[in-house]
């Protein structure tokens, strides 16, 4: 068999992450074309074909599936071995690919992020907004941000911010048009805007008082699918938006929207850095959770 060079392996194995010649030319930051081209040449001298694919789909063989399970913990081995050099660097330095739904991005992570790069510059973060609940291991982010109580039991949490509360809003002029709702029932009737999950589900929205738990399904005339973009529908006078209360602070503060159901509206877990229970950490995600924690002692 003709010799394989690492970097051919590294280009099968980014492939065979993200079973996608597009994604993994992006994250190698090499041309379709080129990634193409290296693994034919590797196929060739492995003499063995690694993936069956069409136009429309990429997928492994079963010499290709068995090259991955032996050749992927060899490569973290290698790249545990060259982050260990890190303690002897005055800093870390490298990679941290962190996986959030959009509104945690906007909320506490880019802070968070924007605070930790003048720490360390010699780190590159890259955050991928996703509100779809991604398994960060399979697509290759050493981290993950979402709530607390969303997490997988094999995962390590660190809060990285304050409890939070969603609280509902309205344009003034809507209001006007409208019954102001007293209780969550009341919402029934009223042009909500409803927020549509990745998945297809339709959010329901909560709402506890006194120990008293309600889920209310509300109907309106508009679904989004990003909750920034129904703070700006309910500014317009679309409907009654549920959202994030920091979201909203200022336009409530200067009278562009009303918050009604504040007592209907309790805090809840707020968001936590999540990533796998492993033993060895990289450097740059060691430092970022070491920040985090940090951050959390100093503004509790």
């Amino acid at each position: 068999m003709k010799p394989v060079a690492l970097a051919d392996l590294t280009i099968f194995l980014s492939i065979a992450e993200h079973l996608s010649f597009s994604r993994a030319a992006v994250e190698l930051g090499l041309s379709p074309s080129a990634i193409s081209h290296a693994l034919r040449g590797l196929e060739e001298r492995l003499g063995v074909r690694l993936f069956n694919r069409t136009t429309r789909s990429v997928a492994l063989t079963e010499a290709g599936e068995r090259l991955y399970s032996r050749v992927r913990p060899a490569f973290r081995d290698i790249g545990d071995a060259l982050d260990d050099l890190n303690d002897f660097r005055a800093k870390p330095a490298g990679t941290l690919r962190i996986n959030a739904g959009r509104a945690a991005t906007q909320l506490v992570l880019l802070p968070l992020v924007s605070r930790f790069l003048e720490a360390c510059p010699d780190v590159h973060v890259e955050i991928v907004s996703d509100d779809a609940l991604v398994d960060v291991v399979s697509a290759g982010f050493d981290a993950g941000v979402r709530f607390g109580e969303r997490l997988e039991a094999d995962m390590v949490s660190v809060a990285i911010g304050p409890p939070l509360r969603s609280v509902v809003v309205a344009a003034p002029a809507l209001l006007a048009r409208h019954r102001v709702p007293q209780s969550p029932q009341d919402l029934h009737g009223l042009p909500c805007i409803r927020h549509r999950f990745p998945g297809g589900v339709l959010y329901r929205w909560e709402f506890e008082r006194d120990g008293s738990a309600l889920e209310i399904a509300v109907d309106g005339p508009l679904t989004l699918d990003d909750v920034g973009l129904m703070v700006g529908a309910a500014l317009q006078g679309a409907g009654l938006a549920y959202v994030f209360e920091d979201m909203v602070r200022e336009p409530v503060a200067d009278g562009r929207l009303v918050q009604v159901l504040d007592d209907w509206c309790p805090h809840y877990p707020g968001l936590h850095l999540y990533y796998p229970s492993r033993r060895h950490l990289p450097a740059p995600l060691k430092a970022f959770i070491e920040f985090a924690r940090a951050a959390r002692r100093d503004h509790p």
